[in-house]
């Protein structure tokens, strides 16, 4: 083998191992940091409208750190979306989450580079030992109603599920869209475990009118 072939060899091994390492590098900051994002559901209006850019902060996920009351987060889908009465373990009303993977390859596929994962953005009500009970579309913690200064003033929550008088599990989070008529969540699904949360929505940066920290 010519010098020359050696040279272009080691010029194109140097290349692919640049390339390896800033995908490698990309892949950490997104997982374990940050990511920008595209708003794809109406169940945030009108916090948050459909084709907004956002920018998440995955901290949170990395350091595993409970999100706080009126935080904004991502999460996984559940494995089911809508849990019957009858089907409730009131011991437990936590999301159902039984997605199974072939391999190691498509369960990297699915959590790392989330490719076919689904994500929903919701509003964290209440916490781990609190008591949420929802009545005459009003939401009450602990007994005393919460106060929703984010909701329009025509949006009452409706009892579309049957998760709506229970106490938060240790560990999990009791989450809500701002379109209350149009979304579907932890009344429909039960509690979001913590392992299950994605992100916190952090700031908003397009359109350039509205850039800024999303509340």
């Amino acid at each position: 083998m010519s010098e020359e072939t050696k040279g272009r060899i080691k010029e194109v091994l140097e290349w692919v191992y640049c390339i390896v390492i800033a995908v490698a590098l990309a892949l950490l900051v997104r997982y374990f940091i940050g990511t920008p994002t595209i708003v794809q559901q109406s169940s945030m209006f009108p916090t948050l409208k459909e084709g907004q850019r956002l920018i998440l902060n995955r901290i949170a996920r990395t350091t595993h750190t409970m999100p706080k009351r009126g935080d904004i987060i991502t999460f996984e889908a559940p494995s089911k979306t809508y849990v019957s009465a009858a089907e409730i373990d009131t011991n437990y009303p936590v999301a159902e989450y039984n997605y199974k993977f072939k391999n190691i390859f498509s369960n990297f596929r699915y959590h790392v580079l989330e490719i076919g994962k689904e994500s929903y953005i919701k509003r964290v009500i209440a916490l781990p030992g609190e008591h949420i009970k929802i009545e005459d579309g009003k939401v009450y913690i602990n007994g005393e109603q919460l106060n929703e200064d984010y909701l329009q003033d025509t949006v009452v929550t409706d009892l579309t599920g049957p998760f709506t008088d229970l106490t938060v599990p240790e560990g999990c989070v009791f989450a809500m869209g701002d379109n209350r008529p149009h979304s579907t969540d932890s009344r429909a699904f039960g509690c979001v475990p913590l392992e299950k949360i994605e992100s916190k929505v952090w700031i908003r940066f397009w359109p350039l009118n509205l850039f800024g920290k999303v509340k």
